[in-house]
């Protein structure tokens, strides 16, 4: 029988989706603040080029530090809740040597 997840309780649920959103809108907020300080260091270096490398600049740099949080945000969420330790693991009985 699959063990019941902390997860599975809705008050414990909510408070782990509150942190995870609470973690998002920091990561939101540095995010902007990188692409901002990304897109005039740019500026001041090479002036201005076309319009479109600044916007293709701040949506690659966006998307890439808002998916690394957005995940490492899960994870944290599932280790932080006790998800992780309610899992079968088929493995448990092996030896690691073998």
């Amino acid at each position: 029988m699959i063990p019941p997840s902390p997860l599975d309780d809705p008050e414990t649920a909510a408070h782990a989706w509150r942190r995870y959103w609470r973690l998002m809108r920091w990561m939101f907020a540095g995010t902007t603040f990188v692409v901002i300080l990304a897109l005039v260091g740019i500026y001041s270096q090479i002036g201005m080029v076309s319009v479109h490398f600044y916007i293709a600049t701040a949506l690659g740099i966006s998307f890439a530090m808002l998916l690394m949080a957005a995940l490492m945000g899960l994870v944290f969420l599932s280790s932080g809740t006790g998800h992780d330790e309610s899992i079968i693991d088929p493995l448990e009985d092996e030896d690691p040597a073998d």
